[in-house]
């Protein structure tokens, strides 16, 4: 029997808060079926439509993502129920009347559908690749395998919690920075389109000899006018094409090796991968994933290629027989501490334990880079400010001088 896909809005039985979403089903009343059995009293449904008025337009790579905190709450809240001894099904239904995050909400929704439909719960949740990423996909497929969900569900939720506070501590960084940078452009170009006028009617008006700077000053105010739309224009366009294929994997081949050579940021990014990669191998074998499995999950869930691509070199040395912290010491990103600690760990027996560490002490040169960050950039962006500003100035009050001495001279 064929489906098709339904809008529906319903309410739980318990606190009465709307839920909406939708579902694929054969007809409307098949929409309502599953959602009584949900727990859930509909309100209304409806087919979608994909043609005309009534299309819901989205831009692709625009759409709001969900934060690591609202999955970390959500992998949390059902390790618990898992653990007290519900079953997925009547679980996810729980989670979905908790939850918050509409995006998330929704998408769990459809998930404990396809769930009841007969979908395992990593192929439900791999459809909303936008809302799950691949780490909590490929950890609840290998527990799946495994029969310790709850156990890794709870991994995860340690993993975004990680996330969310690494997240916290390099946003704080920067945000001194951004703001002093944004103050310095909209002073530019105040300066550019209001005060420079005025200076070149002036300067007109007396008939005075503009130097160098002042003439180049000038010309670029006059740029300003055309310039600033299309940089605008630009800008736009840059960031639309960017969050629409920031992910492509020949896009991400070019940047992400350039992420780890910037001058300020790249040994932070260095260690916010390493610290990442250590986090999740140790999660993975600590909840009893096999190494070779762990290490594919691992790969797929790095957040740069060249560390994807180490993993998976590791990877394949290990399956001919090699051992893990070997094949770790071939690649420049991992620095020789890690590649030591990893040993230490194989021959004692306790690499996840060790792994865990090597995440605390990356997690802590994280925490001290961003200090340094910040105290670096802080009085960089000053004299940065102070140049462009101050040199702005000189450059329209050197007319001034010059007229001057020639008053002086007659």
């Amino acid at each position: 029997m064929s489906t098709q896909e339904f809008t529906y809005e319903a309410v739980t039985r318990a606190g009465g808060s709307s839920i909406k979403g939708t579902m694929e089903a054969p007809s409307p009343g098949a929409v309502a079926h599953k959602l009584r059995n949900q727990g859930l009293i509909p309100l209304s449904v409806a087919p979608v439509s994909k043609t005309g008025l009534n299309m819901e337009i989205r831009i692709p790579g625009l759409e709001g993502g969900v934060k690591p905190k609202a999955l970390a709450v959500f992998a949390r809240q059902l390790s618990t129920l898992l653990d007290a001894g519900l079953p997925l099904l009547r679980a996810l239904a729980v989670v979905v009347e908790q939850t918050e995050d509409d995006r998330l909400r929704q998408a769990l929704a459809t998930v404990h559908a396809d769930v009841e439909a007969g979908a395992s719960f990593s192929g439900a949740l791999a459809r909303h690749h936008r809302v799950f990423p691949p780490l909590m996909v490929n950890m609840v497929r290998v527990s799946e395998m495994g029969g310790f969900l709850a156990r890794s569900m709870r991994s995860v939720a340690d993993t975004f919690a990680a996330e969310v506070e690494l997240r916290q501590k390099v946003r704080g960084a920067m945000t001194y920075p951004v703001v002093v940078a944004g103050v310095a452009a909209v002073a530019v170009v105040v300066m550019m389109l209001f005060v420079v006028p005025v200076f070149e009617r002036m300067f007109t008006s007396m008939g005075a000899a503009l130097p160098l700077p002042t003439r180049i000053l000038i010309t670029a105010s006059h740029s300003t006018v055309w310039l600033l739309p299309l940089l605008v224009v630009l800008g736009v366009g840059s960031g639309i094409w960017w969050a629409r294929h920031r992910y492509d994997d020949a896009v991400r081949r070019r940047m992400d090796p350039l992420k780890l050579r910037l001058p300020v940021f790249g040994p932070l990014n260095r260690k916010i991968a390493i610290s990442r990669f250590a986090r999740n191998l140790s999660m993975m074998l600590s909840a009893g994933v096999p190494m070779l499995q762990a290490l594919a999950v691992v790969g797929q869930a790095a957040n740069n290629t060249v560390v994807a691509d180490a993993v998976d070199d590791v990877r394949a040395s290990m399956a001919r027989g090699r051992s893990f912290s070997a094949p770790l010491a071939d690649h420049p990103i991992f620095p020789s501490m890690v590649a030591q600690m990893a040993a230490v760990g194989e021959e004692s027996g306790s690499l996840a334990a060790m792994m865990d560490s090597i995440g605390d002490f990356y997690d802590k040169e994280v925490e001290t880079a961003a200090d340094q960050l910040s105290a670096a950039i802080e009085p960089l962006m000053i004299v940065v400010l102070g140049v462009v500003i101050g040199g702005m100035v000189i450059a329209l009050y050197l007319p001034l001088f010059s007229l001057y001495s020639h008053l002086q001279q007659q």
